[in-house]
């Protein structure tokens, strides 16, 4: 297994250092990455939600991706926030010139606290631009149903939507199964050709989950980095993340909901 590989994050700020940038570069460096960094979005927000936010621009967003993507030997690619079409846009054509890259894609859609990042047009540019160039795309519930159309609440209801996001961008999709509820938690690995991989543990008790997409999404980047197939990158994120949900037990940062990745 190769370490120390480049695994580049194309995210939003967080100023609370709960999600985006700041935990995708602690998770890539904990699992032996060196993390280079595109922002695309600032955002203003603490344990409670986001107050503010601005995009980035598309050109400063490609003059960030251009810098990295030439000037080192970047070994898989994650995308979280991406603030529109034109910045999905920016990033796919730019990806497009670096095919071996194993790219991640994790589609923030908006943030727990109901801030809204992308509209129709840009869920429809990042189905048919973005998605299909993926190693894999790892929507929760909501952004499943949003991405769909479909009703998702239930387990069942995840792999379906898992099924037919694959089928449809003819690339694999993670359903996390984050937003369910008892005690096992579920994500559905759905492939173009119908088959279905589950990925269960027990669910742990903290109300410190901001950034749980992220700190996922970047630990599979960093295990595709270091030469791991999907579903053992897959696996080996998932227990990560589970180890920093652990860690962040009784580590009360403000009023709400504080960082899944509380460090060691």
């Amino acid at each position: 297994m190769k370490a120390r590989a480049c695994v580049l994050t194309i995210a939003g700020s967080d100023s609370g250092g709960g999600a985006g940038i700041q935990a995708d570069a602690r998770t890539i460096t904990a699992l032996g990455g060196h993390a280079l960094t595109v922002i695309t979005a600032v955002t203003a927000q603490d344990t409670r939600g986001i107050s503010a936010w601005s995009p980035v621009a598309p050109g400063l967003v490609r003059a960030q991706l251009a810098s990295a993507l030439g000037g080192f030997p970047v070994a898989a690619a994650k995308t979280g926030l991406l603030p529109g079409a034109g910045a999905i846009r920016c990033v796919a054509s730019e990806l497009a010139r670096h095919p071996s890259i194993p790219l991640v894609v994790d589609p923030v859609i908006g943030s727990t606290s109901g801030t809204r990042f992308l509209s129709a047009v840009g869920l429809r540019a990042l189905r048919e631009e973005l998605m299909p160039r993926a190693t894999v795309t790892t929507p929760n519930w909501p952004e499943a149903a949003a991405l769909t159309g479909l009703s998702v609440g239930s387990d069942a209801q995840a792999e379906r939507a898992a099924l037919l996001l694959a089928l449809g961008c003819g690339r694999p999709v993670l359903v996390k199964g984050g937003h369910g509820r008892g005690r096992r938690l579920r994500d559905c690995l759905a492939f173009p050709d119908g088959e279905v991989v589950w990925f269960a543990s027990r669910r742990i008790a903290t109300r410190n989950t901001h950034g749980t997409g992220c700190v996922l999404s970047a630990g599979i980047a960093a295990w595709l980095a270091r030469g791991a197939g999907l579903e053992a990158a897959v696996g080996r994120a998932h227990a990560f993340l589970r180890r920093s949900l652990a860690a962040g037990r009784g580590r009360d940062w403000g009023p709400g909901h504080g960082p899944a990745f509380a460090g060691r």
